[in-house]
């Protein structure tokens, strides 16, 4: 079949090699310096392993542009334009029908990787993808001021208000007029969509829409949950925290003018950054809970996925051992900080020397929740936008917990009609 690639998508296939021989695969790389030197050296050990070609491919480094990308290309069943990518978590229910089945290929992976992580990629019982790297949601704080004002990490959120509450107004009496004891990502996006999850699933009401594709948001503590946050505004958090994504919050806080933030990992090595100004005063811990809930993080993170239409499964899969084997997990972590997926990598003394905050990370990734993607397949873009949209109307107190959770019930049960498809 003739195939026809507009120029968008034949500037993003451009492959660092001409090879076009059957036994050639095509393999996303991070286009940086390190990303290549990562690729370089998979490349060595594919080739050597197999006999055949591994060859590279570069993406657009949005990923709504990325995601758009593979569905053309899936739509086409295009069986030469790639074999091994990187997923969004997201994306794995939307993409499912063109991503190839794992299931009896990766069973020994299976309990060697982050349970919620493989969870996410686990679609009507198949493994679709095996986690390349973790991400969530985590509470960062400020533990000078704490230790200045005798105070100890937060368990629940009753604990953080009243902690935030009280270092916020003794850091302004003491003259530090804009310091809040908040911030997170309230603006109407899919970060608030992880925001509103972590807040309701630990005050035990729920993650939107159960495993089993039941929407379930139409509960009491969900209410409680987004009227608690809601509180949060004006008080403990900035107006200006209804416009904040994570750019949007990290600088508040590592500017020193926040005991608390909500944020992704990525924000740890920045606050440790030299140029810092709270360099060596912030520590990370998971989320708080409800009085009798848990703790729930969000989960982000990339996947790595085949195409279900890879001239080559075989060599695809031995591809897929390649990168997520503990050699390479320990190589990404060295190169481009991505946090291992392995379990066991936490525990490593040769990790921990490298990379000593991610002994404090590991728990909080046990606890990590997956957005309700897979279930809802390609309808979550969707799901999210209710979600947050929702959300936003309480948090800018243009409706209460009470009647949000009853109005997001029934748009949920519109979106989904006779089924998640």
């Amino acid at each position: 079949m003739r195939r026809v690639i507009p120029g968008l998508i034949a500037a993003a296939l451009a492959l660092t090699s001409g090879l076009t021989h059957a036994d050639t695969l095509r393999m996303e790389c991070p286009p940086s310096k390190e990303g290549r030197q990562f690729c370089n050296e998979i490349k060595q050990q594919f080739e050597a392993q197999t006999g055949n070609t591994l060859a590279f491919i570069d993406l657009p480094p949005a990923s709504n542009e990325k995601l758009s990308l593979f569905q053309q290309l899936f739509a086409a069943k295009d069986s030469g334009a790639i074999d091994l990518f990187l997923a969004d978590t997201v994306w794995i229910g939307v993409l499912n029908k063109h991503l190839l089945d794992l299931t009896d290929s990766v069973s020994s992976l299976r309990t060697e990787v982050f349970p919620a992580a493989l969870q996410n990629d686990v679609v009507n019982g198949r493994v679709k993808a095996i986690p390349a790297y973790m991400d969530t949601g985590a509470l960062y704080y400020r533990k000078d001021l704490l230790e200045k004002y005798h105070e100890q990490p937060p368990v629940t959120w009753s604990d953080l208000t009243r902690i935030a509450t009280r270092i916020q107004q003794g850091e302004r009496d003491a003259g530090h007029k804009n310091f809040w004891g908040l911030v997170f990502q309230g603006k109407a996006y899919e970060g608030l969509t992880c925001n509103a999850l972590e807040w309701v699933a630990s005050q035990n009401g729920g993650s939107f829409i159960d495993s089993q594709g039941n929407i379930t948001i139409n509960n009491a503590r969900a209410a409680q949950a987004l009227d608690m946050a809601a509180g949060w505004i004006g008080k403990i958090s900035p107006p200006g925290a209804l416009g904040y994504m994570e750019e949007e919050s990290r600088p508040v806080f590592q500017n020193g003018d926040a005991l608390f933030m909500r944020n992704w990992l990525y924000a740890y090595t920045l606050a440790e950054d030299p140029t810092s100004p709270i360099r060596g005063k912030v520590a990370v811990m998971p989320l708080p809970k409800s009085d009798d809930g848990v703790s729930v993080s969000a989960m982000g993170g990339w996947h790595w996925a085949i195409s279900a239409y890879t001239k080559n499964p075989q060599a695809a899969i031995a591809l897929l051992k390649i990168v997520s084997s503990v050699q390479s997990q320990k190589k990404a972590l060295a190169l481009m900080g991505w946090a291992p997926s392995r379990t066991a990598l936490y525990e490593d003394p040769q990790v921990l020397a490298q990379a000593p905050f991610l002994a404090d990370f590991k728990g909080i990734f046990m606890h990590a929740v997956p957005r309700p993607a897979t279930q809802t397949r390609r309808q979550y873009a969707q799901v999210s936008n209710a979600i947050y949209n929702t959300t936003y109307n309480v948090l800018s107190g243009n409706s209460d917990g009470a009647s949000a959770v009853v109005a997001l019930q029934q748009r949920l049960e519109i979106i989904k009609a006779k089924g998640w498809r």
